[in-house]
């Protein structure tokens, strides 16, 4: 675990993390979208050790199962997190030292643009072969809207 700084561009959200070091990149087409980029990369945390020094999040429901969080002002992309989970990532873009983490794998690749992201012999996962993430696709499927 590694302790963190960060925030959005404008400087509206700030807050301070113990992260896991480990990150990754995410492929798939909802991050791809919600940062305006070929992926997303990551770092996970436990929600109970992130703390919001400055503002909070906005959060907006991008999915049955997830919710993300950006600065309402200017904004930058800062948060994923399931409905039912502890835990949550917090864009590597938004920490004050981006080199602080260490991408380690490359997760939804079924999505990834070729060509955008080198070839880095980083472990892949394929989204659907991620039974938690099945999990809660079939549990929100089968709950009544």
């Amino acid at each position: 675990m590694i302790d963190v700084t960060g925030g959005c561009a404008c400087g509206q959200v700030r807050y301070r993390a113990r992260v896991e070091p480990d990150g990754y990149w995410c492929h798939c087409r909802m991050c791809q979208r919600a940062v305006g980029n070929v992926a997303a990369a990551f770092v996970n945390a436990l929600q109970a050790d992130v703390e919001w020094t400055a503002g909070a999040p906005a959060e907006w429901r991008s999915s049955p199962i997830a919710l993300r969080g950006h600065c309402g002002t200017c904004g930058t992309p800062l948060t994923f997190r399931y409905h039912d989970g502890d835990r949550m990532d917090l864009t590597v873009g938004s920490l004050d030292d981006p080199a602080a983490a260490r991408l380690t794998s490359h997760f939804a690749v079924e999505s990834k643009v070729p060509g955008w992201i080198h070839d880095d012999a980083l472990p892949t996962l394929r989204s659907q072969d991620h039974q938690p993430l099945q999990d809660r696709w079939a549990k929100a499927k089968d709950a009544p809207e």
